[in-house]
């Protein structure tokens, strides 16, 4: 029964995904470790095949609308990925117990919490003003020196954090994309589910040999995934997802203080 309940769990994990480019690793791990039973290791190593393989179809569905920005990619995306092997051999050194690591994601999800909140309610905010003329976006070319490098300053930070605790960081990679490249909205969601798709493979391969990895129920939580995250994309067409922020974020909060009880109870 909790596998079954995990799969359609899995594909929250992909609408998530599809519709606001982040949030789907905050899911993943806490339903393969507290509803199937997964051990937080091999639950890591699950959640990086499943969001990388289901990022890079949001990624293929975004590039069909013209939503993906794949010369800033290739600028985030190598250090994030040199990052996230980088985590995930961190994860494998003997004082790295299944606990800290669960710890270090449940602070994790307090932070992408607040930051999604924050970002919802002022996009509701923004909702109700006046409409402003729409400022042209600024090509990734004509960006500071400065901003080149903080982009991949960024993408070595939230590579180490995917290969460590599985955090995919579009809650982070999203507003960065925004605020560093000031490309919109859509094209930053669409983006960085390439480059979590990038990075995710790389904390992955960075498990490999670690762990006893079970291939089926990768396989099997990834096509749930995969089915959520093209309802997502889709509605992202008719909705506005940034919208849909605060309240993902209350649950995540909410998510993360149960699980952080749950890790300090006797």
């Amino acid at each position: 029964m909790a596998l079954i309940i995990g799969h359609i769990l899995a594909v929250a994990v992909g609408l998530s995904l599809g519709l606001i480019g982040g949030g789907g690793s905050i899911l993943a791990v806490p339903i393969l470790v507290y509803v199937m039973g997964v051990p937080p290791k091999e639950a890591i190593a699950i959640s990086l095949a499943s969001v990388g393989v289901v990022s890079a179809i949001g990624a293929i569905f975004h590039g069909l609308e013209k939503r993906v920005r794949g010369d800033i990619a290739l600028i985030f995306a190598p250090t994030a990925m040199l990052g996230a092997f980088i985590g995930a051999y961190g994860a494998s050194l003997p004082w790295v117990s299944e606990t800290l690591q669960l710890v270090c994601f449940t602070f994790m999800m307090i932070f992408a919490s607040i930051l999604m909140i924050r970002k919802g309610h002022k996009q509701q905010a923004k909702l109700g003003e006046m409409p402003m003329p729409k400022r042209s976006p600024t090509p990734i070319a004509d960006t500071s020196i400065q901003k080149k490098i903080l982009i991949p300053i960024e993408g070595l930070g939230i590579g180490i954090l995917t290969g460590f605790i599985g955090i995919g960081g579009g809650f982070a990679i999203v507003p960065a994309l925004v605020l560093l490249t000031a490309i919109p909205i859509k094209q930053a969601i669409g983006t960085s589910l390439l480059i979590i798709a990038f990075k995710s493979v790389t904390g992955f391969l960075g498990y490999v040999g670690q762990i006893e990895m079970n291939w089926p129920l990768i396989a099997t939580f990834t096509l749930a995934a995969s089915v959520g995250t093209v309802g997502g994309t889709y509605l992202g067409r008719l909705i506005n997802a940034k919208v849909l922020q605060a309240s993902f974020g209350y649950f995540v909060l909410c998510f993360a203080v149960v699980m952080l009880f749950y890790q300090f109870s006797p």
